[in-house]
């Protein structure tokens, strides 16, 4: 007994100097939080020796117990609202407020050089705060798809934080006043290697101001930034010999084809560029763009307006491209240019947009483009594809090809009436059990898409996924009842209208062994969501959003969400009156 004790308090046999030193390597969080599990003295020598904590969900952990545990991190990561807030399918008072935890940041995380705030509401007030306490310190600020703040908030930043490395706004939502944050960092900067404020609307500022930051700051690699002319920047580009990523705005170039060409040679981009982000590209300026594709590891065309020619044009220059993110107007003649000329492609991904008139026949994604790509793009990781149309046999091709496939997620657009071959039961399990690197896993689909078996399926063949879409799927509280039988490393589950009830629901909830968070939007709500406390336990805060009328948009409603999250804080207490806290008392009082 004596010995096996002794084993437990050293279960490696090595000193405790010797252990300090081994643990830092231990990066993977799953593998850290493992290894604090062994002995208190190894909980303690993960507390001391982690340096970057990530908070999946803001309310999870209050900022007093996680600085108490971890006083030495020097990168923390929070996310706010939930990632259905992306896609205006949250309430937009529901929280994620970051004043708690740059208030306890003010005051503990001495070590902290490095802020990412996710879908969070973050004031100029948290900002100067935050800037008050870890100025000088402070290497890393990313604000990833805010809100609540403005210019104001920015120019705290960037006169105070003189050795910052990284400014990363994208997709946030700025109020702007003027563009004096910009003026300050030009001046008080000479260390900056990434800005970003693309897609964020902000227009206020000087292109000097950023001549003078590529002069300063020659260690720059990256500029991404939002409605500025590309020929507005020509200086900056000669002047950035060390850039690799860029992103601005070829809108507005005008002029006939000759005048263009004369714009076109006034634009050189620099020879260790790499990534490339151009909005409003038109199929015309591609000339501007041909001298470097062929460098391109990373292509952005989201925001270009190509149709599929001009896709097809450009891609098929791109041999050495990895990551591709555009619209579903690349149709599948451009996925089977895509295939042949792109063989090293990892990353691929295609949303929906409204292209109108440029979304003929040609632009669409079905089976077809599919097919071509799994044959073609033996090293894809990361696929995201909205398609017209599917069948079986294009789920069992990327099952047979795509065996490094960690995150696969597709969305059935319910534009063609009819689909050629649902359900989709055979095809998800091939796929499921030919892609067993999956990780991340969406199918978003169609009445009909997926019966009960094909969902068992899922779960029966999901032993690695840890973070799980599901929209459409199932026919009965039976198939996700079978499901949730499986998935046994399931962290993070959604879904969208489904037919289950909330008894099942719940009971899924209990049997999901590893489940932290679930949220549920459109399944058979009843009046008081009494059912849903079945799966109340310890730690476990649910929270109803209940059926509300969309805003200009007639009388459509919005159906019930349910959110359910694992919690060390317990409830939180800044609910807004759109968000309902699920207790029993509350419950039996209604």
């Amino acid at each position: 007994m004596e010995e096996r004790n002794a084993r437990r308090h050293s279960p490696s046999g090595m000193p405790d100097e010797v252990l300090s030193c081994v643990m830092p390597y231990i990066k993977d969080p799953r593998d850290r939080a493992a290894a604090s599990l062994v002995s208190r003295r190894w909980h303690e020598l993960d507390a001391l020796t982690r340096k970057h904590v990530k908070v999946i969900l803001c309310y999870a952990a209050s900022p007093d117990r996680l600085s108490r545990r971890f006083k030495h991190i020097e990168s923390l990561k929070l996310k706010g609202k939930p990632r259905a807030a992306m896609f205006n399918l949250i309430p937009e008072d529901w929280g994620g407020f970051a004043t708690p935890w740059i208030k306890e940041i003010s005051r503990s995380f001495d070590c902290l050089k490095r802020v990412h705030f996710r879908r969070m509401i973050v004031s100029d007030l948290d900002l100067e705060i935050l800037v008050k306490s870890r100025g000088r310190a402070l290497q890393a600020l990313k604000l990833d798809k805010c809100s609540g703040f403005s210019t104001d908030g920015l120019l705290h930043v960037t006169s105070s934080c003189r050795n910052l490395r990284i400014l990363f706004l994208e997709e946030s939502i700025i109020i702007e006043k003027d563009g004096e944050w910009l003026h300050r960092l030009s001046l008080n900067n000479t260390v900056l290697e990434t800005l970003n404020f693309y897609t964020t609307y902000l227009v206020k500022f000087d292109v000097h101001d950023l001549n003078r930051i590529v002069a300063r700051c020659k260690s720059l690699v990256s500029l991404k930034i939002s409605d500025c002319n590309i020929l507005k920047l020509a200086g900056f580009l000669r002047a950035a010999p060390s850039l690799e990523e860029f992103a601005c705005s070829f809108d507005d170039i005008g002029g006939d084809a000759f005048q263009q060409r004369d714009n076109y040679a006034t634009v050189s981009f620099p020879r260790r560029l790499c990534s490339l982000g151009p909005t409003f590209l038109v199929n015309s300026h591609l000339p501007i763009v041909f001298p470097c594709a062929a460098m391109l590891k990373r292509l952005d065309l989201l925001y270009a307006l190509l149709d599929t020619e001009g896709h097809c044009l450009l891609i098929q220059r791109c041999p050495n491209l990895e990551v591709l993110e555009t619209r579903n107007v690349i149709g599948n003649r451009g996925l089977e240019v895509l295939a042949q000329s792109c063989p090293r492609l990892k990353r691929l991904r295609i949303e929906t947009g409204a292209d109108e008139g440029l979304e003929f026949e040609e632009g669409v994604v079905t089976q077809t483009g599919l097919m071509a790509l799994a044959q073609g793009c033996l090293e894809l990781e990361y696929l995201a594809i909205y398609v017209c149309d599917i069948t079986n046999q294009a789920l069992e091709y990327i099952g047979t090809y795509s065996k490094n496939l960690c995150d696969f997620r597709l969305v059935l657009l319910d534009r063609e009436p009819i689909i050629t071959d649902l359900p989709l039961d055979d095809g998800v399990r091939v796929l499921l059990r030919g892609c067993n690197k999956l990780r991340r896993f969406a199918l978003y689909l169609r009445r009909g898409g997926l019966t009960d078996q094909g969902l068992s399926y899922i779960g029966q063949y999901s032993p690695n996924i840890r973070w799980m879409l599901l929209g459409y799927v199932g026919e009965s509280d039976k198939g996700l009842l079978e499901f949730s039988k499986g998935c046994p490393s399931l962290q993070k589950l959604e879904m969208r209208g489904c037919c289950f009830s909330e008894k099942a629901l719940a009971q899924a909830a209990k049997q999901l062994v590893s489940l932290r968070y679930l949220w549920v939007q459109g399944y058979a709500a009843s009046k008081t969501g009494r059912d849903l406390l079945e799966m109340a336990r310890p730690y476990w805060n649910i929270e109803l959003i209940r059926t509300r009328r969309l805003e200009n948009e007639g009388d459509k409603e919005e159906p019930s969400h349910v959110l359910a999250y694992s919690s060390l804080a317990g409830p939180r207490n800044d609910f807004p009156k759109s968000v309902i806290p699920m207790d029993l008392g509350r419950l039996l009082s209604w």
